[in-house]
């Protein structure tokens, strides 16, 4: 697939997303019937234990810090749909403004972190991973905060599993989907 950030941007735009096949080789968009979205009102929530450890401040944030490294951590595991071709992707996105990396640090030990499109008003989440225990956790709650205080309308995280369940990830269908990407698209948010 030619990297053409004007074309993917309008992919995402329009609702679709990019995957990689499991042979990792074939790049195409996809949509789904359902979206899974992470609520950025009152609906969001997360265990007391994490509050209780978010209170000790073990975790510092940053965005873009390791922009790459987060990349690779949401691509290694055994099965990935990030191939090298969608590595690239994300680099040229994130070179342009438009792909971000969100992260929890221990001291200077990358802990985990979100990988994501950032379009005015959305944010698709991509992948996520950890390295030290509740990493991606505290990313998750500390990216919430962030696109609230940044007046997002939407967090996209495109699949429900029940790690997201947890934190009153809910399901909608694809239309209603599009209508509320449409209205996040008219909003002018920057994630820095």
């Amino acid at each position: 697939m030619r990297i053409d950030v004007p074309s993917i941007l309008e992919g995402y735009a329009q609702g679709y997303f990019l995957m990689s096949n499991e042979s990792g080789k074939d790049l195409a968009w996809y949509t789904s019937r359902e979206r899974t979205l992470i609520p950025l009102d009152e609906r969001f929530r997360y265990p007391k234990s994490l509050r209780r450890m978010l209170n000790q401040d073990r975790f510092t944030v940053a965005i873009n810090r390791a922009f790459e490294a987060v990349v690779e951590g949401c691509a290694d595991r055994e099965s990935t749909w990030i191939s090298d071709d969608l590595k690239e992707i994300y680099w040229t996105l994130h070179q342009a403004g438009w792909a971000h990396s969100f992260e929890t640090w221990q001291g200077d030990q990358l802990a985990g972190g979100i990988l994501g499109l950032s379009l005015r008003g959305a944010f698709i989440g991509e992948s996520m991973f950890f390295r030290i225990p509740d990493g991606s956790k505290v990313a998750m709650v500390k990216l919430v905060e962030h696109l609230r205080s940044r007046n997002f309308v939407l967090f996209d995280a495109q699949m429900m599993n029940p790690h997201l369940e947890r934190f009153g990830a809910y399901v909608i269908n694809n239309r209603d989907y599009r209508d509320l990407l449409r209205q996040a698209l008219e909003r002018d948010c920057s994630i820095i």
